[in-house]
């Protein structure tokens, strides 16, 4: 699993408020160090949990709890995240978009987008009760039972949280007092206030809208995981390669431009045939028994399982090497094996007495506002692994199957959203709950018209030329023609070992017949055998490399991890050169040798401060600032914040700052001192500070803007204070998200296709609260093309959106790793590029020698 793969995984399983069913929870005696939560019948007195802690607290009266997925509603700022950053309303203060935040240039094109609206009747509110029992209840089931004995009073559609109960019709009283009985005989009276009225576009009611739409998903038979939901009924298999793929749906309800929309997204679950026990076996028959318990923990740790009797996904946390299924924990009064709980709550039978338990820390909390349970135990044997592994990953015949059921054409994707929103109209349930609630979905996708901005010119040399905008890529049309700038390389060293010193010498060569035309002047390296194990390349390094060293080219001839490290993290760190790794398997190819060669070229004269090729950017004294975040797993969960910032008018030369904090510790606080450090190597290039600062600031995750806009943006005013009080340059912060559910179709010659690239969306879909806008900049072969969403948070430039939306898609075709435009700017990809190099090899913070070279291409 890749580093950013496992941040993802990690960032989902903090995003699950999951009610764990799996052995987990109140604090057990020393055997074992986790049992499972009370279960449902072990209600005792009016519905007191054993051990749960005195009375309804206030905290637990505003939570709305399980049922409503722990999202606290009226209440904002509960425990969990708010994954749509509703709330956050920073358009407010920008007065030059408060009008309009559309743009103007470009020609128009009609598309449709994966939106449904929301038809809802008339005057539609939702009523917000508050529900008091006397003598207080602390069963939420029992609540609910004795509140629902009530239907001829209440309706039948109705949602109860335990605490809070929502109507679709106003009660004939703003208090009504319902009695009911226990099984007990217990009296039980019960107070119904009305403490609100919700119009429809409320966060409130927003929230209820999800609520409800999960409820239908439930009804078609969908299985929540994770954030989504997935149909277990129609499971596409790929027996080869002992996978499973689930499709599903990814749903969220909110307010746009000018009315409520439901956005779907298909989505798919990768599942493993194989069980973590299974896993855990093979692993110990290839390394043995002496580094198998090291090696697993490495494999397992962090990865994502599925367990198939509840439909639960979990994230092993641990390994408990000293416990086994025949361990025993106390369920009420008695204690229990594992083993048996699993076969009395679900019938299922262990065959394996002896493998070892896995540890997964549950987020939730625990009942009442008590602290959260402790960990789940989960058996092997029951674990099924979910995702893809790197080895997975790299196996081509792999990904191929996979992509014929996942990576759908827009005709395949359109034609499934509009299926499933038919679906949920042609099912008699899930028509009569949206009806009781008087709600509906339009039938048709959303149509929208968009714009399609003009293609860049790229100048290169003495010349400039255009591209094919369709493909979006000037390889063909670079070739030959002298790079802006290159240093001449005239001390240069390659490492290479013995059996692959034909494929080096062929690489030299090529590298000589291409670096001309490109205007890349090359003296002859210097050759330097090394033996085929880690510490005889580093002794080669170390004896070898010197001050003078303009580059090091090492061929390795496998793509094992720990060499490439060792390479990077000596070159990065210790003796700082600008180095350029390939493995031998690319140069054997014979065919493809010429443009192998020339994109190590345009790498080499990059990492040395060349420059290849630039756009036209009208804005003067202007500085570009890329942020990106990255987490170091292995460096004990550290949080790498990369900066990288343009110092000259035409984007061709930057500064790079990595930034290594420690967990829990906020990353802006190291990246303030690394944009100092970009601004004092501004003036130092250009005898002046910019007069204008546009920040670009991605790996913003769901529910994080709020600590962008609140905590980062004064961050940055902070540094640019810092250059002196006089110093007031305008200055804008544009969050770049590429993880979202937004697609777009392109309706051309009455075929559905992909948006050409280029293509902005600044209205319908975006949020009215925002200044924000979508960019399709990248062009793909298969599959749907992703747009990118950018929100301008903080804005003092007064630039019109059409030139924000311009300069934004003029970046897009600044990355000099890809004679192509590429999803985001380039100063993000470049901040991305230097985080994960850090994170994955390095560990520690470059050298200081290296910051104006583009060393981590």
């Amino acid at each position: 699993m890749t580093g950013r793969a496992r941040a993802r995984a990690r960032s989902r399983g903090r995003a699950r408020g999951q009610e764990s069913a799996a052995p987990g929870a109140v604090q057990a005696r020393e055997t074992a160090p986790a049992a499972p939560p009370p279960t449902e019948g072990e209600l005792v007195g009016r519905g007191r949990q054993k051990g749960a802690p005195g009375p309804f607290s206030a905290e637990a009266v505003l939570q709305i709890s399980a049922g409503f997925q722990q999202v606290k509603l009226g209440e904002r700022g509960g425990r969990r995240r708010d994954f749509h950053d509703e709330g956050v309303n920073t358009r407010q203060a920008m007065e030059h978009v408060k009008e309009s935040k559309s743009g103007t240039t470009g020609s128009a094109i009609q598309l449709s987008a994966n939106f449904f609206r929301i038809l809802s009747r008339p005057q539609w509110v939702l009523y917000q009760y508050h529900v008091d029992f006397n003598p207080p209840m602390e069963s939420r089931r029992l609540r609910s039972a004795l509140l629902f004995q009530h239907e001829e009073a209440l309706g039948s559609a109705r949602s109860f949280d335990g605490a809070l109960l929502f109507l679709p019709h106003r009660l004939h009283n703003k208090e009504t007092v319902l009695h009911s009985e226990t099984r007990n005989g217990e009296k039980v009276q019960i107070t119904v206030t009305l403490t609100n009225e919700l119009p429809p576009t409320s966060p409130v009611c927003i929230q209820f809208y999800n609520i409800i739409f999960r409820r239908i998903l439930r009804i078609l038979n969908m299985q929540q995981i994770g954030r989504n939901y997935y149909n277990p009924s129609d499971p596409l298999d790929i027996p080869q390669h002992r996978l499973t793929i689930w499709p599903g749906y990814t749903t969220t309800i909110l307010q746009y431009e000018s009315s409520i929309m439901l956005c779907t997204d298909v989505s798919h679950k990768v599942l493993r045939s194989e069980t973590v026990l299974d896993f855990m076996g093979n692993l110990r028959q290839q390394c043995g028994n002496q580094r198998f318990p090291e090696i697993c923990a490495k494999e397992l740790i962090g990865l994502i399982v599925l367990t198939k009797y509840n439909n639960k996904t979990y994230r092993i946390d641990d390994i408990a090497w000293d416990h086994t299924p025949n361990n025993t924990f106390k369920r009420g009064d008695t204690d229990i094996s594992f083993k048996n709980y699993y076969k009395t709550q679900y019938g299922l039978d262990i065959t394996d007495g002896n493998q070892v338990l896995l540890v997964s820390h549950v987020k939730r909390m625990g009942p009442s506002g008590a602290p959260p349970p402790g960990p789940a135990m989960l058996i092997p044997e029951l674990c099924y692994l979910t995702g893809l592994t790197d080895k997975m990953r790299a196996d081509f015949n792999i990904m191929k199957d996979l992509s014929t059921h996942t990576r759908l054409t827009p005709e395949q994707r359109e034609g499934r959203l509009n299926r499933f929103v038919s679906n949920i109209q042609r099912n008699a349930d899930a028509q009569a709950e949206l009806d009781k609630w008087g709600l509906n979905f339009d039938k048709q996708l959303l149509n929208l018209t968009g714009r399609v901005l003009p293609g860049e010119r790229i100048f290169q040399g003495p010349r400039s030329y255009e591209y094919n905008p369709w493909a979006a890529d000037w390889s063909k049309e670079m070739r030959g023609v002298p790079l802006i700038s290159s240093p001449p390389l005239n001390n240069w060293l390659v490492f290479h070992t013995r059996r692959n010193g034909n494929e080096t010498q062929s690489l030299l060569q090529t590298l000589n017949k291409v670096s001309g035309p490109l205007g890349i002047r090359i003296q002859r390296a210097v050759m330097i055998m090394y033996e085929d194990h880690q510490e005889s390349l580093l002794r080669a390094l170390q004896h070898n490399v010197g001050p003078q060293t303009q580059m090091v080219v090492v061929v390795l001839p496998s793509n094992r991890k720990d060499k490439y490290d060792s390479v990077k993290k000596y070159l990065c760190v210790d003796c700082p050169t600008p180095s350029q790794c390939v493995v031998s398997r690319t140069l054997s190819r014979p065919q493809a040798l010429m443009t192998v060669a020339t994109k190590i070229a345009l790498q080499m004269a990059c990492k040395m401060g060349g420059e290849l090729w630039s756009v036209e950017i009208p804005l003067k004294q202007l500085m570009i600032v890329g942020i990106d975040c990255y987490h170091d797993t292995i460096g004990g969960k550290r949080s790498i914040g990369a900066l990288v910032a343009s110092l000259n008018q035409s984007m061709s030369r930057w500064f790079s700052k990595c930034v290594l904090q420690h967990k829990g510790q906020e990353i802006m606080d190291g990246l303030k001192i690394a944009l100092t450090g970009a601004l004092k190597d501004y003036l130092k290039f250009n005898n002046s500070l910019p007069s204008r600062i546009i920040v670009y600031r991605d790996g913003v995750g769901d529910g994080q803007l709020q600590g962008v806009v609140n905590y980062e943006v004064s961050q940055i005013i902070d540094s640019i204070k810092s250059m002196g009080h006089d110093y007031v340059p305008k200055l804008s912060v544009v969050v770049v998200k590429k993880r979202i559910s937004s697609r777009f179709f392109a309706h051309i010659n009455g075929k559905v296709s992909n948006p050409p690239p280029g293509t902005v969306v600044d209205s319908e879909v975006t949020r009215p609260e925002w200044y924000d806008f979508y960019i399709v900049s990248q062009a793909v072969r298969t599959g749907s093309v992703s747009p990118t969403h950018y929100n301008v948070v903080y804005d003092t430039s007064g630039l019109k959106p059409d030139h924000m939306q311009r300069l934004t898609y003029k970046l897009c075709h600044m990355y000099y790793n890809w004679q192509g435009i590429i999803r985001v700017p380039a100063p993000c990809q470049y901040a991305h590029k230097l985080a994960f190099l850090v994170g994955q090899s390095i560990h520690r913070e470059p050298s200081v020698q290296l910051d104006d070279f583009l060393f981590y291409l």
